[in-house]
């Protein structure tokens, strides 16, 4: 039988850091089974860019270094960062989102706590609006043509630009799966047709689709750790599955189904760990469950009739101007008052 005290402690940072971290590993190593070792190469450059400009900015705001820098915080953002990345980008991109996450979208609003926008996702809009063209390079996943190249040369690509002989990086790239519905779509394809292509699985893409699944499990042990509210991915999720399953039964032929629409992309990752940022994300139970269905209604609307690919970024960002509102609207009544009047 429990007894009291019934206080409850609240969780140190570094300890909810350290759990995020270990609920990313299986997504990251499933991650890299698939795309090869550029993965890992990504996160290591993004966590020593997070670390040196965290760091830099807490002394020039003449706090201390060691308390922050340790709290895991930075190391987080960097490897959500990366991971939205291509793994085979040169070293600079990550480098230059991260130090812009870290020293803009986070330190310029008053360090942890005070950011307005989830700085992993300012980072990945900056570089997919200012370098578009290098943020659609993705490699082929395993049996595609990015087990051509060994870990040392996806390394040294990574750094160098140069692959070993005469390879192309043509020769090893592959759209994702979003992009390739999108432009066989506009070639008036239809989706059966599009879905015959090897760069397909059974759910997603191939490969990918497998990434998807780790993403999921790690959500759900942070749901199990009671560190992320259900209204949030399950209000994603949902309302993405929701949009994707009504326009998909009023057109079969040219929308997909909400099973594509859940197991490509960053769906799964944003759903568990970034729209659940606390941070960003409102306070209110309704508040969080109508932020992430509008987030994933976003989302979809992005994919399907925007200019990228995914809109799980995007969709966040504009939800993150809405927190203060939403926060404000879904507020519940106080004790003893009547809603909207005063005492």
């Amino acid at each position: 039988m429990r007894t009291s005290p019934f206080l409850v402690q609240p969780t140190p940072l570094q300890i909810v850091m350290l759990k995020v971290a270990c609920a990313l590993l299986p997504g990251i190593a499933l991650y890299t089974w698939a795309f090869g070792v550029g993965v890992l190469v990504q996160i290591v450059l993004a966590t020593a860019a997070a670390l040196g400009t965290e760091a830099a900015c807490l002394k020039l705001r003449g706090y201390p270094v060691r308390p922050f820098v340790t709290d895991g915080s930075a190391i987080v953002t960097a490897w959500l960062l990366a991971l939205a990345v291509p793994p085979l980008a040169p070293w600079w991109m990550v480098v230059l989102a991260t130090v812009i996450a870290i020293g803009l979208a986070k330190h310029l609003y008053g360090g942890l706590g005070q950011n307005t926008f989830n700085p992993a996702m300012v980072g990945f809009a900056v570089l997919i609006v200012s370098f578009p063209a290098q943020m659609s390079r993705w490699p082929a996943p395993f049996g595609l043509g990015h087990d051509e190249l060994n870990a040392l040369a996806q390394i040294a690509y990574i750094f160098t630009g140069q692959l070993p002989g005469a390879l192309g990086f043509d020769a090893i790239a592959s759209a994702t799966p979003l992009d390739t519905v999108r432009t066989a779509l506009g070639q008036a394809q239809s989706l059966p047709q599009i879905m015959t292509a090897p760069i397909f699985g059974d759910v997603g893409g191939a490969g990918s689709e497998w990434v998807v699944l780790g993403w999921l499990l790690g959500g759900l042990f942070l749901w199990q750790q009671k560190l992320i509210p259900w209204q949030l991915p399950v209000g994603f999720l949902g309302a993405l599955a929701g949009m994707a399953g009504a326009f998909h039964l009023a057109d079969p032929a040219h929308y997909a189904g909400p099973l594509f629409h859940l197991g490509t992309g960053a769906a799964m990752l944003g759903a568990f760990f970034i729209v659940t940022d606390p941070v960003t994300a409102p306070t209110t139970p309704l508040g969080r469950l109508l932020y992430a269905a509008l987030a994933g209604m976003l989302t979809y609307l992005i994919r399907v009739f925007g200019s990228y690919p995914d809109g799980v970024a995007f969709a966040v960002l504009i939800m993150n101007i809405a927190t203060p509102l939403i926060d404000q609207l879904t507020q519940p009544a106080v004790f003893g008052r009547k809603r909207g009047k005063a005492a």
